[in-house]
């Protein structure tokens, strides 16, 4: 499979990437490296719409940033490892979770040691959206809580909750890639009994959870998020991430409107996560 990367410059980087960054997760682009003058993101070959992205960045010069360009290059399938071990450098979370490739060393005395090999799939724990719910899931009693992880990437939120101890988990993605991934990731760190499941939320029926995460955008959120709600137990906990500061009271809102009130509220950089409870 070959990818298309698009590198966007930007100035000022800050609230500007992580603006861009949601739009453009928006129309599927999955992974992310933040740049000093910008980023860069990624996208399967197959996936990639020039015109959708022309209108995120025409959208942009309605209210400008001050400098604002983007180029768009091919990438071979067999060079996306290159490009990805080039930029991803181990991430610890909270002193406890730690989240490496493969050919990182181990680190002694780190109580969560995950593996992940990304292969285009967003969520390494880099990015703040995911290192926020990794943050929820190490301060929440997850022993033998039945979890399932929505729009799951490489599977590394379910894969955590696994290790600590929720049982049992399911992950779902609607990218072919992603559910590889997570099959992948969930052998690699020794959680074969992981469920994982390629589609969205249509395949969820008669199962019932404990804790939902949804870590995706808010546009999906907004859509969805009813059918988390219905799969969530009487003090069930639904985690959700993915959106911006701005968007926070839209979603609020939406749980609200489906009963569920607020737990608690997590912020890094511009980007918010929510915990809401189901009475």
């Amino acid at each position: 499979m070959d990818y298309i990367e698009l590198y966007c410059q930007v100035e000022p980087v800050t609230p500007w990437n992580e603006i861009l960054i949601a739009e453009l997760a928006d129309i599927g682009f999955e992974s992310f490296s933040e740049e000093e003058d910008g980023f860069k993101a990624y996208i399967s070959e197959s996936q990639y719409r020039a015109t959708a992205v022309k209108q995120v960045f025409e959208q942009s010069r309605q209210n400008p940033p001050e400098k604002l360009s983007f180029e768009v290059t091919r990438i071979g399938g067999k060079n996306w490892n290159a490009v990805w071990e080039s930029n991803f450098e181990p991430v610890t979370i909270l002193g406890k979770c730690r989240i490496r490739a493969p050919f990182h060393d181990t680190v002694p005395g780190v109580e969560y040691d995950i593996i992940i090999e990304p292969k285009m799939s967003f969520g390494t724990g880099h990015h703040e959206t995911t290192t926020l719910v990794v943050e929820w899931l190490l301060e929440t009693d997850m022993k033998d809580k039945a979890t399932l992880d929505m729009g799951c990437g490489t599977g590394v939120l379910a894969i955590l909750a696994a290790k600590k101890g929720a049982r049992p988990v399911t992950a779902i993605d609607n990218y072919l890639f992603a559910w590889e991934n997570t099959m992948e990731n969930a052998e690699r760190n020794h959680v074969p009994d992981m469920k994982v499941l390629h589609g969205d939320a249509s395949l969820l029926g008669d199962e019932h959870y404990d804790v939902v995460i949804a870590n995706i955008t808010r546009n999906v959120l907004l859509e969805d998020m009813a059918a988390y709600e219905k799969v969530l137990k009487p003090g069930g906990l639904l985690f959700l991430s993915g959106f911006l500061s701005f968007d926070k009271d839209t979603i609020f809102a939406e749980g609200n409107r489906l009963g569920l009130r607020l737990g608690g509220e997590k912020t890094m950089r511009d980007w918010v996560s929510l915990m809401l409870v189901k009475p």
